[in-house]
């Protein structure tokens, strides 16, 4: 019998590969809306990030969601990410 693969996904703050199942999805809707996505099923593109706040700081300081995303985050998208992971 077959194990399933698991399927990995790259932090953009850390950058290590870790299980889809153990990070949070970054979408950006077809409308340009930036929003984390906690159950994976929202439209539009995605990029990856570890249930830390470490790593959504880093992913900031280094400009990593510009880059997957191809658009600028406001300053106030990042406080409502950091809002919605510390709770």
């Amino acid at each position: 019998m077959r194990k399933k693969k698991i399927p990995m996904r790259m932090c953009c703050g850390c950058n290590e590969m870790k299980p889809k199942r153990e990070m949070i999805r970054v979408v950006r809707s077809p409308e340009g809306d930036i929003s984390l996505d906690f159950v994976g099923k929202k439209p539009g593109r995605g990029a990856y990030i570890c249930k830390n706040i470490e790593c959504l700081v880093q992913a900031r300081k280094a400009r990593r969601f510009e880059r997957a995303f191809s658009c600028m985050i406001s300053d106030e998208v990042y406080e409502a990410m950091e809002n919605e992971l510390s709770e």
